[in-house]
C-alpha cells in the first residue's frame, strides 16, 4: 500500500499486475469510498480482491496510456473507460496496444470518454488533473491532484518510459517531462506506471535523462 501524509482524506492503494509488474493504482475519497482505477493491467481477481476486502466502490477505469500491461484487465470490471484521445484506437488495436507483439489479441472495450490536456476528472470530492505527457505513446497522460501525480509510463524513478515502440517518441518524452512535469512542486511525490515512487525534486535533480 501507497500511503502519502493525507492518508486519512485519501484512499491510495498499489497492485503489482501482470509479467510486467505494472502500477495499478486504487486513488478516492476516503470518505465516500469511491475510487477510480488507474492502469488495471492484469489480474483481475486479485484487483478485485482489494477492492472488496477495503468495502471501495470503482466508479470508472482510466489508462495512462494503450500499451496491453496498462489496459489488460479492462473489459474484465464491465466500468466506464478514460483515456487520451490520441490513444483510443490503441484499445482496440492489437498491434498498436503491443498486444500482439506479446502474443496475444487482446482487445478492450472502447473508451466512454476521450481526455484532452487540462481536463478535470471527478471521483466524488476529489479532481483529478489531466496532464498531456506525450512520448511514450502519443496519447499518455500523467493525472494530478495535490501533491501526488501518476505519471503513468511517462516519468519513473531515475528513469523515463521507453519510446523505441511504434509511436513513441524521445524528444517529446523529455518535452513532456520538462515542460509539463518538472513544473511541478519538488514535494509533488511521483507514483509511476512500474517501478518505485519518487519525487518531482529528485527526479529534477538525478535523472539523468532529462
Amino acid at each position: 500500500m501507497v500511503k502519502n501524509r493525507l492518508n486519512d482524506i485519501y484512499i491510495l492503494d498499489s497492485i503489482i499486475v501482470g509479467d510486467m509488474s505494472t502500477n495499478c493504482y486504487l486513488f478516492g475519497s476516503a470518505k465516500t469510498r469511491h475510487v477510480v482505477i488507474i492502469d488495471p493491467g492484469a489480474d483481475f481477481y486479485r484487483i478485485k480482491a482489494t477492492i472488496d476486502k477495503k468495502g471501495l466502490v470503482p466508479e470508472f477505469i482510466i489508462n495512462t496510456h494503450g500499451h496491453i500491461d496498462h489496459i489488460g484487465a479492462n473489459a474484465e470490471f464491465g466500468l466506464p473507460i478514460f483515456i487520451h484521445a490520441d490513444d483510443a484506437d490503441f484499445l482496440t488495436n492489437p498491434v498498436k496496444s503491443l498486444s500482439l507483439f506479446y502474443g496475444n489479441s487482446l482487445v478492450s472495450p472502447k473508451a466512454s470518454r476521450l481526455l484532452q490536456h487540462d481536463d478535470a476528472i471527478e471521483v466524488s470530492d476529489i479532481s483529478l488533473k489531466v496532464i498531456h505527457t506525450p512520448g511514450h505513446t502519443p496519447g499518455s497522460i500523467s493525472l494530478y491532484h495535490d501533491g501526488l501525480v501518476f505519471s503513468g509510463d511517462t516519468l519513473f524513478e531515475s528513469g523515463i518510459g521507453r519510446t523505441d515502440f511504434p509511436y513513441g517518441d524521445h524528444k517529446k518524452i523529455v518535452s513532456s517531462i520538462k515542460d509539463r512535469l518538472m513544473l511541478l512542486d519538488d514535494h509533488t511525490i511521483v507514483l509511476p506506471g512500474h517501478g518505485d515512487k519518487t519525487t518531482i525534486g529528485k527526479e529534477r535533480n538525478c535523472n539523468s535523462w532529462i
